[in-house]
């Protein structure tokens, strides 16, 4: 796992962008920012920062701008997660 992906997760607003992508599948930073008390720049802030961790994908429609997950991502984190349990096991 890169530090990028550590700092994405790091911030309960980029937590919770990921849960509203998970539980939606694809917003605009329009649809996004209604659940959010910061202001555009900051959201657009944290959403560069998930684009960097490669957590989330944008993509430009028209005037607006649509983020998803990646969900090769998570794929990739379960996969590490459980060979950090395996390991783990394996030890004992």
């Amino acid at each position: 796992m890169s530090d990028s992906f550590f700092k994405a997760i790091a911030d309960a607003n980029r937590r919770k962008i990921l849960k509203l992508l998970r539980e939606n599948g694809t917003l605009t930073a329009g649809e996004l920012a209604e659940n959010f008390e910061i202001s555009k720049p900051a959201l657009s802030e944290h959403l560069k920062i998930l684009r960097n961790a490669d957590l989330i994908y944008a993509v430009k429609k028209q005037q607006f701008i649509h983020y998803s997950l990646n969900t090769t991502v998570f794929e990739d984190i379960i996969s590490w997660i459980t060979n950090l349990i395996d390991k783990s096991e394996e030890k004992k």
